[in-house]
């Protein structure tokens, strides 16, 4: 459960730190005999901040709170 916690924490930190991310889409425009035309699109994902907020807390919780033992 430790490295699960170091993990929400971590992963919390950077959706806050960031707020998202962005990528490049290859897109083909035509290919019509020898002439090809292709764009390149970026697209962005937002991460909302209260799922970094959950994500920390949540990571925090694992590590400070004792584990039962059955």
């Amino acid at each position: 459960m430790k490295i699960a916690g170091i993990v929400l924490v971590v992963l919390g930190i950077i959706a806050l730190v960031y707020g998202g991310f962005t990528y490049k889409h290859q897109k083909e425009l035509f290919d019509i005999g020898g002439l090809k035309a292709s764009a390149t699109e970026q697209k962005s994902v937002p991460i909302p901040p209260v799922a970094g907020v959950i994500a920390l807390a949540g990571g925090i919780a694992l590590l400070v709170l004792p584990m039962k033992r059955a």
